[in-house]
């Protein structure tokens, strides 16, 4: 009978502490950690995607020659110098040249003068054969050397005129505003024209950007176009600031049938220098904006069984699973056609933990109070 009261004493004991674990339980039920969003509306820019890779190149290229030959006795600028249309670039020893020009002034002088008195003397046999003085050969010997003399002047302006030029050529100008490049040749060189290259100047303000874009982007693009300046964007990996903005100012006139991709071509003012010749640059081309989207971090979106999913927390601090349609993704957003409603949360971490029903705890939400309590703290 001790032994009967012994065993219903443990029974009860047991009880009560199923009883006291069951509602420790119920009080405490263990929750999945994670990290919400909340879902926002904003506008969100249509770009050209993948965004295109693109090849910075001058608006010009000039290649400085001499025109005529000689010995470089200055050079005018330093490598790499920004340089202006017509200011000096190199000398070569005009003296060659000042001694022609004063030989074809010279010959002019004395050609005139013969010229003047062949004048004087056909007016002489013109009077004489009109008056039957002299014969017709006589006369037509005289008006040839007349007119032979003629030509010989005009040949010594004309000389003179190509001597000047010649003297002119001595000193070699930038036919453009641009940067210098390397010098090819130096002070005491002795340069052959046409043949030597003495330098090459690029024109970067503006400058160009070429680059290629599937053709299936080309009809919204003519759209674009004929409403309003495409604005396009370059940036570059280690870009000081935002990426530079241009316009769109080439389309070519055919498709690559080899790639099935066109090529374009942008204009940008480039006046801090960003953009250099021969550089890769990631292109960015707007093509429309979304009005009012609804936004979500792309890394909640998830890719379920039936497509793509996101985990929506409910009031209560429960998910449900939401399919979505989904829309382009940009600046780590993607636009939610279909699925969560602006101001819904949305997780953003931890979905491998998670099923529907299940309770979480927003780790963020924690993170944030607990930075609140550290900021606040004496």
């Amino acid at each position: 009978m001790k032994f009967f009261y012994q065993v219903l004493i443990l029974a009860a004991l047991g009880g009560l502490a199923a009883g006291c674990s069951r509602g420790n339980a119920a009080k405490g039920a263990p929750t999945a950690p994670v990290l919400t969003a909340q879902a926002s509306v904003t506008n969100v820019p249509v770009l050209v995607d993948p965004a295109p890779v693109g090849h910075v190149m001058p608006i010009s290229t000039v290649t400085i020659r001499p025109q005529i030959g000689g010995v470089i006795s200055t050079v005018e600028f330093s490598e790499g110098q920004e340089v202006k249309k017509g200011d000096l670039l190199f000398t070569i020893d005009p003296r060659p040249a000042q001694a022609a020009l004063v030989q074809a002034q010279a010959s002019l002088q004395r050609d005139a003068a013969q010229l003047e008195n062949a004048r004087i003397q056909f007016n002489r046999e013109q009077k004489l054969f009109d008056t039957k003085l002299v014969s017709q050969d006589e006369y037509d010997t005289s008006r040839a050397a007349f007119d032979a003399l003629k030509g010989t002047v005009a040949a010594d302006r004309a000389a003179i005129t190509n001597a000047e030029l010649n003297l002119e050529y001595t000193r070699i100008r930038s036919p453009v505003d641009g940067r210098t490049g390397a010098i090819q040749f130096r002070e005491g060189n002795v340069v052959k024209s046409p043949d030597d290259v003495l330098l090459m100047i690029n024109q970067i303000h503006p400058i160009y950007v070429a680059f290629a874009i599937a053709e299936r982007f080309l009809p919204e693009i003519q759209k674009q176009m004929r409403d309003h300046v495409l604005t396009v964007k370059a940036g570059y990996e280690g870009m000081v600031g935002e990426p530079v903005a241009g316009e769109l100012t080439f389309v070519d006139n055919a498709v690559d049938m080899t790639t099935g991709t066109i090529l374009l071509k942008a204009t940008f003012p480039n006046a801090e220098d960003k953009l250099w010749p021969g550089q890769f640059v990631t292109i960015s081309i707007q093509l429309d904006e979304l009005k009012d989207a609804v936004v979500v971090p792309a890394q909640a979106v998830q890719t379920g069984q039936n497509g793509e999913m996101a985990y929506v927390v409910k009031p209560d601090m429960k998910v449900e699973s939401r399919k979505l349609k989904t829309g382009i993704t940009f600046g780590g957003l993607t636009v939610i056609s279909s699925g969560v409603k602006a101001g819904e949360t949305v997780v953003t971490d931890g979905q491998l933990r998670l099923a529907p029903g299940v309770l979480v705890s927003d780790k963020s939400e924690s993170a944030t109070n607990a930075t609140r309590s550290a900021t606040n703290a004496p």
